[in-house]
């Protein structure tokens, strides 16, 4: 399995930007797909982004689709997600994802990974 690393969180106000980092271990990133999901409190871990192992394919949820990015650099390991227009309802623990081999899909799963890093808190204020 690979070890995933999150960073980039924070507090912001409604309508800024900030962009998360996921720093993935070993050599074969390059054939995972790549995940965001996030948890607010007291709710399930939901889907935001995921992104084939090339890049060339996203998948995004509605709720972000047009205010949020998800990208990849395989020559540094890692995943970015680039979050504009935050809104309060943003507010939640970000975690990345991975899987080796994963062929997306419409439909992305929490079930899909079998990777996960251990979250960044990202608050949204009004």
């Amino acid at each position: 399995q690979v070890q995933l690393v999150e960073s980039g969180g924070g507090l912001v106000q409604a309508g800024g930007s900030l962009r998360l980092s996921c720093a993935a271990s070993g050599r074969t990133f390059s054939t995972y797909a790549m995940a965001w999901f996030r948890q607010a409190p007291g709710k399930e871990r939901d889907f935001v982004a995921a992104i084939s192992w090339s890049g060339a394919r996203s998948y995004y949820a509605d709720s972000v689709k047009g205010r949020f990015t998800i990208s990849r650099d395989n020559a540094k390991n890692t995943v970015y997600l680039q979050m504009n227009s935050l809104k309060p309802e943003d507010t939640a623990v970000y975690y990345c994802a991975a899987e080796y081999g994963l062929v997306l899909a419409e439909g992305v799963r929490e079930a899909d990974f079998g990777s996960w890093g251990q979250g960044t808190q990202v608050t949204v204020s009004s």
